[in-house]
């Protein structure tokens, strides 16, 4: 059972949490269908480093699988649901019910998304869906667990969750900021991210996404190509040196090792669109194709979105 520690007064004299909840990279996704939970953890606990990040899957989100993160152990708790669902025109009754992913570490000055796929079942169109969030520091934690009651401006809230709304399946062309679908690429599989948006005059933007390789052989990201709106793309590593983020040009390409899932996130590794012909824009998509040594190309889109963090300080080398 989850519980909200910090009072009212304690957020308002910690201006950084009030302001940066945690939050679903997707608000929106279509009711009875599967769904990708990206969860943005912006902050730690009051400047702590985040060492475990536990989420509360809601009722009705079933046959949940999460994403693995290089230096977090993961642990699935699972247990019975309270109403019998389908999946693929099979009866279930139980599966997992909290994730956790302990034993890393994520600085306050940094965000990090935490991912799980599963499908929702038996929630009309027009739900308010919460995934109740718990982050565990050294000595600390945050809870984002309040749901806003019926009329209530959920920003209103301490502590809120962070929450989907479920659409009509035939409504979903109308919304930019649905959840992309996974590509499967032969043993490939490629789930698309996001770009963060620019301002004007901005040279240069982020692009992220995962590859999960299901194969036995080895593969590599070598180029991305036919970006509309940029000049070129760079694949690229940040890593700390000291208390300096610094990225790195990857002339070679980003490695997908067999077996192995890789993350391309804000913070490590990442594609950068350079020479920016135009601003980036919240709610754009922008298409692109994925070229790999082995598996092929691939073409994916990319929506826009305005996400603060992650690759605002770095220093080339």
């Amino acid at each position: 059972m989850f519980k909200t520690i910090l009072s009212v007064a304690a957020v308002a004299a910690i201006p950084a949490i009030a302001s940066a909840h945690v939050t679903l990279v997707q608000g929106e996704a279509p009711a009875d269908s599967y769904y990708l939970a990206q969860l943005q953890i912006p902050h730690g606990c009051d400047g702590k480093a985040t060492k475990e990040v536990r989420v509360t899957l809601p009722e009705g989100f079933i046959s949940a699988k999460p994403m693995p993160k290089a230096g977090w152990t993961l642990e699935v708790i699972k247990g019975k649901y309270k109403a019998e669902y389908k999946d693929h025109g099979k009866p279930v009754t139980e599966g997992p019910v909290e994730i956790r992913w302990s034993g890393g570490d994520l600085p306050d000055d940094y965000f990090d998304i935490f991912s799980v796929r599963g499908k929702f079942a038996g929630l009309a169109a027009g739900s308010v869906v919460p995934f109740a969030v718990t982050q565990l520091c050294d000595g600390a934690e945050a809870v984002w667990n309040e749901v806003a009651a019926p009329g209530q401006d959920a920003h209103d809230l301490p502590n809120p969750a962070p929450t989907v709304t479920l659409i009509a399946a035939k409504d979903m062309h109308h919304h930019h900021d649905a959840a992309p679908a996974s590509i499967t690429l032969g043993s490939l599989d490629i789930t698309p991210g996001f770009i963060k948006a620019t301002a004007p005059g901005q040279p240069v933007a982020g692009g992220f996404l995962t590859i999960a390789n299901r194969g036995a052989e080895d593969d590599t990201l070598v180029a991305v190509e036919g970006v509309d709106g940029a000049d070129h793309v760079e694949l690229h590593a940040m890593s700390m040196e000291g208390d300096v983020m610094k990225m790195r040009k990857l002339p070679d390409g980003i490695p997908v090792p067999a077996g192995q899932t890789v993350e391309l996130k804000p913070g490590g590794l990442h594609m950068m669109f350079m020479g920016l012909k135009h601003p980036y824009l919240a709610g754009e998509t922008t298409p692109m194709t994925l070229v790999f040594a082995k598996a092929g190309k691939v073409a994916i889109s990319l929506p826009v979105m305005d996400i603060k963090g992650g690759m605002d300080k770095h220093k080339h080398k």
